[in-house]
């Protein structure tokens, strides 16, 4: 698909995008999370497996983007998802500049699968628990955007998940989940924050491998700038695709949530921060001390509104699919929208009020 289509078909996007054929099981109304079941005749790759995807983030609108990926795993792929989120305790809603309180994280003792898309969250112990047991077992995460600062402000145990620990007693948890799991902690915005986009260049050496079928230069691609890394990441990290930072070309358009970024912008000519491109998207194994060998794929990129283009979408899914040792089709996964998707602007303090997660069970 050409980048002007593309731009194209993300304004289209935004006033709705719709799939049929799907089929649920929605949650009990009191049910602080949502679960997704595939139709029970579905034949589909993930059937029998269990995805929990663990939103709670201040900015970024991942308590909007991990039910639509949810969504997408179970109707078109025959996953049960799991989504969780962040909750007030007093009203039910989700709440995403809470930080402290994510109920469901239990059920990541059935799970194949974590999809993480959290920001500075301090979780009491019997949330941080399940996830400590699941990294420990080594079964395989998908990162996404701020997951490499997800927690900040834990004490005793789990302090050593801080995306700032450093402690010369534990030195494999310096700065935390995100450099020992993820590979990579906070550093910095790269590009322009709301006035410069990430294109997504793949990697030439990785065109083939089975995360990038079905995506070109610039399939991936959104309004959330690229983050900055330090070169080259831990370990055995494999970049996959890299970002291009492209300058806006005219002004802010009002009550776009694109910030009138679009696909067709341009990298500006000589701009070092292309030379060299940063990584975001790539894999790593990953060991907690004591615990299994597991992998990771993570990606900088996943505001929901950059799941708008569906080799956004597609990456993530086609890595769900890797992780999982499940052969990723040659053109890639499945990825068109189930349901209404209109993706709310990133920014803080702008996520949609009195919402519950029942809100997001597929109607």
């Amino acid at each position: 698909m050409r980048l002007s289509s593309l731009g194209s078909k993300l304004c289209v996007g935004l006033l709705g995008l719709f799939a049929v054929g799907f089929a649920s099981l929605p949650a009990l109304a009191a049910d602080p999370w949502v679960v997704y079941e595939p139709a029970a005749d579905h034949k589909g790759p993930g059937k029998g497996k269990h995805i929990v995807l663990v939103s709670g983030d201040d900015e970024y609108r991942s308590e909007e983007a991990l039910p639509q990926l949810g969504k997408i795993l179970a109707t078109h792929h025959g996953f049960k998802c799991t989504v969780l989120f962040p909750i007030d305790p007093k009203t039910g809603e989700i709440k995403p500049d809470l930080q402290t309180n994510i109920p469901g994280t239990q059920a990541l003792a059935t799970a194949d699968l974590m999809i993480i898309a959290l920001r500075f969250r301090n979780l009491p112990d019997d949330q941080m628990k399940p996830i400590d047991e699941y990294l420990m077992s080594g079964k395989p995460v998908i990162g996404m955007r701020t997951a490499t600062h997800a927690f900040n402000g834990l004490k005793g145990d789990y302090a050593k998940y801080n995306f700032n620990y450093n402690n010369k007693d534990a030195p494999a948890w310096t700065q935390g989940f995100g450099r020992l799991v993820l590979g990579e902690t906070w550093i910095n915005h790269h590009g322009g924050h709301k006035t410069e986009a990430c294109r997504g260049v793949i990697v030439e050496s990785e065109k083939a491998h089975p995360i990038n079928r079905g995506l070109k230069d610039g399939d991936v691609w959104g309004p959330s700038d690229v983050y900055g890394v330090r070169l080259p990441l831990p370990g055995d990290s494999k970049p996959l695709i890299l970002g291009q930072v492209t300058k806006r070309k005219g002004p802010q358009l009002r009550d776009d949530p694109f910030f009138g970024l679009r696909p067709e912008d341009e990298a500006v000519p000589g701009d070092k921060r292309n030379d060299p491109m940063m990584p975001i998207a790539w894999t790593k194994s990953y060991e907690l001390p004591g615990g299994k060998k597991g992998t990771a794929f993570t990606t900088t990129h996943g505001a929901a509104t950059d799941l708008v283009p569906e080799g956004s979408r597609r990456m993530i899914i086609n890595a769900a699919f890797f992780l999982l040792g499940i052969e990723v089709p040659e053109g890639g996964t499945r990825v068109d929208v189930v349901g209404e998707f209109k993706p709310t602007p990133y920014g803080f303090g702008n996520f949609k009020k009195g919402v519950k997660p029942a809100d997001h069970e597929l109607k």
